[in-house]
């Protein structure tokens, strides 16, 4: 088929966004990685057309499912289509029939059946039509390298056609903290997935060393996890050192990393881990379940050290024995302190994640049509 959507000169991607991208109730990962996107690709060469859709993705309406297909339909041929995984991965039969007609690309955070708490059934649902999904278009952008492998196997998809494209961070001034130890800082959305309950049954073996952890995120995407965890720190005494601040953004968010001492991050699965970027930018150290992506983001210093403590999933006692060590050992703080500190020097800003990801949109753009 003819392509007459552009000319060779032209670089234009419409960006296909959950409705939530915008609200201040909803911060994520996701939805800041999105938002970047849409304000830093200018700089790096391509006009972004933006589209946020209402509805429940990953499981839409028929509304949002019409809504999405309108959408696509109205594009010239040729276009260059960037969908947010949550929208795309869920509606295979919405993006197959304008494969042919549209150049389709899918940014991939987190996949479909990773969502802790789904039911077995609807997990195994989803993947499938995720498995759909990715084979049936151009390219794949994941967010870490561990993400681009994981999704190369688990789908067997061709490899050169998925990209990692990774967050950038955002410099930022030291954190000052509070006496370099008690002070421990949660962000994360209070879901499974993120295992605030791990952290707490940790925290909870530990109460002879003084600490406050404060945990930064919204409340409302599960609401009955959120109830258990609150009635949780109550039955073990600690709902003056444990507190649930809901979401924060902007300066709230800035004056919280400013007094943390230790990032905590006790996910079950992450693709990357923005957060633990967001810390080390300020030199904040960072203890976290080893899985998935996280090992990727915290990195290493120049000299090999580990700006952080990372504990293996599934192992109570080593994530209590971690805070135990932290609380309680100068020697390791100053160690993972001058680390972290050393790291951020290293980190990659947005402008790398927007140049990284221009160019999968010109070889998506300009290559020839990959052979299913």
């Amino acid at each position: 088929m003819t392509r007459t959507g552009t000319t060779a000169a032209e670089r234009v991607v419409h960006f296909v966004l959950p409705g939530d991208v915008d609200d201040p109730a909803a911060p994520s990962g996701g939805n800041t990685y999105d938002r970047r996107v849409c304000r830093d690709l200018p700089a790096a060469g391509w006009q972004v057309r933006p589209y946020a859709l209402p509805g429940g993705w990953p499981q839409p309406d028929a509304t949002a499912r019409a809504e999405l297909a309108g959408r696509l339909a109205a594009l010239p041929d040729g276009a260059v289509v960037l969908l947010d995984g949550l929208v795309a991965c869920g509606v295979p039969e919405i993006l197959a029939p304008e494969t042919e007609r549209l150049r389709l690309a899918v940014l991939v955070h987190l996949p479909l059946g990773d969502e802790t708490g789904l039911d077995p059934a609807l997990a195994v649902e989803l993947d499938a039509r995720e498995h759909r999904t990715l084979h049936a278009v151009e390219a794949v952008v994941a967010t870490s390298d561990w993400a681009a492998r994981r999704l190369v196997t688990h789908h067997g998809l061709p490899a050169a056609r998925v990209h990692a494209v990774r967050p950038g961070v955002d410099p930022a001034p030291l954190a000052p903290g509070t006496d370099g130890a008690t002070g421990l800082l949660c962000v994360a959305a209070v879901t499974p997935r993120k295992g605030q309950h791990r952290l707490i049954d940790a925290l909870a073996t530990v109460t002879e060393l003084p600490w406050s952890c404060a945990c930064v995120g919204a409340l409302g995407r599960d609401p009955g996890y959120a109830d258990r965890l609150r009635r949780t720190v109550t039955g073990f005494g600690l709902d003056d050192r444990i507190t649930f601040t809901g979401p924060r953004t902007g300066a709230d968010l800035e004056a919280r990393y400013a007094a943390a001492d230790l990032l905590v991050l006790t996910s079950s699965a992450e693709t990357y881990g923005m957060v633990v970027t967001e810390a080390l930018a300020r030199g904040i150290p960072v203890l976290a379940t080893a899985v998935d992506g996280v090992p990727e983001a915290v990195g290493q210093d120049p000299d090999g050290g580990v700006p952080g403590l990372l504990v293996p999933p599934g192992r109570p006692a080593a994530l209590a024995d971690a805070l135990r060590g932290w609380l309680g050992d100068p020697q390791l703080r100053d160690r993972v302190r001058n680390s972290a500190r050393a790291r951020r020097a290293m980190l990659e800003g947005w402008e790398m994640t927007s140049h990284s990801l221009a160019g999968v949109l010109e070889r998506l753009r300009d290559e020839p049509r990959s052979t299913r």
